[in-house]
């Protein structure tokens, strides 16, 4: 199943709770949990992980480290800072809000570390009504991890982002080899994957869609509504990678970016303060 409808992973205390296991791959996976003040105990077990508020803060300690997040009110608000938790920890986090828990199985163990706002590198891709956001928090140049790879995509109401479709299932010079989870907020919109993978969705907040190989995109955001989702991705390479290969028969598209300006409603968030772990 590469469509999986909000509530329908749900494990308590988890929202959403997608491992390697049941996604039936290797490396990639996301929780989400919400909390209304109390705190919550977990094992990272062999994956390394992200804490990225969606909504709301809290106080997370692991391995003898304790991190205040300062969170933000919506996806659609600001950039939020974030923390990295090891594998093999054990970690608390109380707060209230909504958070997400990016994932990959990993064996090279790193420090707790706080992820500030004010670092995280925000780029507007594309041009027209394929102008979208991409808050680059835990890209590979941006954020060091063993595994996981992991960013943020806001595109307006009306505009496509994830185009030209493409894909990161061959290990080549210009490809990686990536598993890949869509987690959306906002909406509605609508997810294309599509190759050995055959799936066209409406998507809306608390769903995910599955991208284990083939091509993916467009991700349409409704005219009106503006779509938000969150890419989490790992693979076996021994260095992380984002590259992808466009589908030849639109990869025309990006040249066509070239005489078209930005779409000036972007970028819609920025970080609001400046961060340093407390």
């Amino acid at each position: 199943m590469t469509f999986i409808p909000a509530g329908s992973t749900a494990l308590s205390p988890w929202a959403l709770w997608i491992t390697p296991e049941s996604a039936g791959w290797t490396y990639a996976g996301l929780r989400l949990l919400n909390l209304s003040g109390e705190t919550v105990e977990f094992a990272t077990g062999d994956e390394e992980m992200l804490v990225l508020p969606m909504s709301g803060s809290c106080a997370i300690e692991c391995d003898g480290v304790r991190l205040t997040l300062d969170g933000r009110v919506s996806v659609f608000d600001e950039v939020t800072d974030f923390a990295y938790l090891p594998v093999g920890a054990t970690a608390r986090i109380t707060g209230e809000g909504r958070f997400a828990f990016p994932s990959a199985r990993a064996t090279r163990r790193l420090p707790v570390r706080y992820g500030p706002a004010d670092r995280v590198p925000v780029e507007v891709r594309g041009a027209g009504q394929a102008t979208r956001q991409v808050n680059n928090f835990c890209a590979p140049d941006a954020f060091d991890c063993d595994k996981l790879v992991a960013v943020e995509v806001l595109t307006p109401g009306g505009n496509w982002s994830s185009y030209p479709p493409h894909k990161h299932d061959t290990a080549s010079e210009h490809e990686a080899v990536l598993e890949e989870i869509y987690y959306f907020e906002g909406g509605p919109g609508y997810q294309r994957v599509y190759g050995t993978h055959d799936t066209l969705a409406e998507v809306n907040g608390g769903d995910a869609v599955l991208v284990p190989h083939g091509y993916h995109g467009p991700s349409m955001a409704a005219p009106g509504y503006d779509l938000y989702y969150l890419n989490v991705l790992a693979g076996p390479a021994g260095k992380r990678s984002m590259a992808f290969c466009d589908d030849p028969r639109h990869a025309w598209i990006r040249s066509s970016w070239t005489d078209q300006p930005a779409d000036p409603r972007l970028p819609m968030t920025r970080a609001s303060r400046q961060g340093s772990p407390r």
